[in-house]
């Protein structure tokens, strides 16, 4: 019998080994297919099988996994890239495989056409625009009321987002966008938007399932840094209900709802505030954290949903968990990072990743490609986790020799 097969669309820094290893587990052959497979170094350190193709050319992805399916039985079509997921649904339903609708997960990614259907449906919002040009990101801004938050309309990662506290801030971020140093797909479209003061939340759901809400921490601003995630956030039976219901309703104004959703929101004055509608599942490190938290392997039980097997995100125990993201403080080369094993090796630390090896330069983008590791640790109350997570982060410790200005 041939082997059964995940094809898997790009890869992922973060959570692509997370679904190579969950799929060996499963007794599936995955293969990635990617315009790069040298990005993904975890591939050929693995010895998984890369194939290199276009994949924004569906007819050529098409191609391709026509060529696999005469070797292999395809199980399952999936990505743990968000540019690539509506690619992925597409596939699925050329080839009659378990999928997601491509057709929502197209407009989600555009923030202008998802807060244009989420405002229609009266889903809360912060105030925002879209502009084109400096002209209208200056216009959009004085109408709203500074400070307001600028970033492209379409993009991951905070990726070229940035808290704009006054007009000065606001022409640089402006020129920084427009300037050559962000990369458009098409012509510049950006998104002026209302700084939602307030503690950040993110609701993680499964089909219609809230599996579980974490609160985030950020680096200081203007740039959207994750610094910490808790799982489960503390919020009271009310609170929790409002976040779950508001995230809900955007899963049916949106038409998604198959598979994973990440929704990010902010708790503001007027109550939990929708910043984000992610049409896939979150990132590292949240996956890590709810099996860490709840004994939920999600990323396992989005794999049994794409090949169209029973899945279940029932909880089967409840603990604190929370994950440190290890960032730098400067530009330059890292010399040395170390004191990871010793940080693994205290009692109720979870998993210690770190990202860089020594001699790798180090340039500060102001989003998560700043990230050079994370901590995470677990237990049952939240006093107990913060305390090994915060022993296990002060034995990590990196050299980074400042790069000598021109």
């Amino acid at each position: 019998m041939p082997k059964r097969a995940l094809i898997l669309l790009e890869g992922a820094r973060s959570t692509g080994p997370l679904y190579v290893e969950a799929a060996l587990r499963l007794g599936l052959h995955p293969i990635t297919l990617s315009a790069d497979p040298g990005l993904c170094a975890y591939l050929a350190a693995k010895g998984i099988e890369a194939i290199r193709v276009d994949t924004d050319d569906l007819d050529a992805v098409i191609r391709e996994c026509s060529r696999l399916r005469a070797t292999y039985d395809i199980a399952g079509i999936t990505s743990a890239s968000e540019a690539v997921y509506a690619t992925a649904g597409k596939l699925c339903r050329h080839f009659d495989l378990p999928g997601p609708n491509p057709e929502p997960i197209e407009r989600c990614r555009d923030k202008f056409v998802q807060r244009q259907l989420l405002a229609e449906a009266g889903v809360p919002l912060p105030a925002y625009r879209l502009a084109k040009n400096a002209t209208e990101v200056e216009r959009s801004a004085a109408e709203i009321g500074l400070p307001v938050v600028l970033k492209p309309a379409v993009g991951t990662g905070s990726t070229g987002v940035r808290l704009c506290r006054n007009v000065h801030e606001l022409a640089e971020h402006t020129t920084c966008l427009l300037g050559g140093k962000h990369i458009w797909r098409s012509s510049p479209r950006m998104l002026v938007e209302e700084f939602a003061e307030g503690p950040y939340y993110s609701a993680n759901i499964m089909e219609s399932e809230v599996v579980g809400i974490a609160t985030g921490d950020f680096g200081r601003p203007p740039h959207f840094v994750f610094r910490e995630f808790t799982f489960p956030a503390a919020l009271t039976d009310d609170e929790h209900e409002r976040i779950a219901d508001v995230s809900l309703s955007c899963l049916r104004v949106l038409g998604l709802g198959w598979g994973a959703t990440n929704i990010e929101l902010r708790w503001t004055k007027q109550g939990p505030v929708v910043i984000e509608v992610n049409p896939r599942l979150s990132g590292t490190p949240e996956p890590q954290l709810i099996q860490a938290a709840y004994g939920v392997d999600l990323i396992t039980e989005h794999i049994k949903l794409v090949i169209g097997e029973e899945w279940n995100v029932r909880k089967s125990q409840s603990h604190t968990a929370a994950a440190r993201i290890l960032v730098p403080d400067r530009d330059g080369t890292l010399d040395w990072i170390d004191g990871d094993s010793r940080a693994a090796a205290v009692p109720g630390v979870a998993e210690v990743k770190l990202y860089v090896e020594p001699n790798t330069p180090i340039v500060r983008k102001g989003d998560e490609r700043d990230w050079i590791g994370h901590v995470i640790a677990v237990s049952p109350s939240l006093a107990r986790t913060e305390a090994a997570l915060q022993h296990a982060v002060d034995l990590v410790g990196w050299s980074i020799t400042p790069a000598l200005r021109e």
